[in-house]
């Protein structure tokens, strides 16, 4: 079971439920929510998506409105392993 840190005090709505069912899979070791920023476009619903290749893991962008938060997760997982279980998340 991977580990969610909660450093900010900020993030945005909905995502943190999301980040601890996530958090419960066996090969993601941890899972680090950071900058949040405005976007041009509009996303209706939350959306997480992966973006590049990290030291120990992958980053991955979350959308919901105008706002973006930039998400750490550390894992052994492939690229499209991680994707397929975000997008269970992302279904729901």
């Amino acid at each position: 079971m991977g580990r969610l840190v909660l450093n900010h005090s900020s993030n945005i709505e909905g995502l943190i439920p999301i980040l601890k069912r996530l958090a419960l899979n066996i090969n993601i070791k941890t899972i680090t929510p950071a900058a949040i920023s405005r976007v041009r476009g509009r996303s209706s619903k939350l959306i997480i998506r992966l973006s590049v290749k990290t030291l120990n893991g992958y980053k991955a962008i979350a959308r919901k409105g105008k706002t973006a938060q930039e998400v750490f997760i550390s894992t052994d997982l492939s690229k499209e392993e991680l994707k397929q279980i975000i997008d269970i998340y992302n279904k729901k």
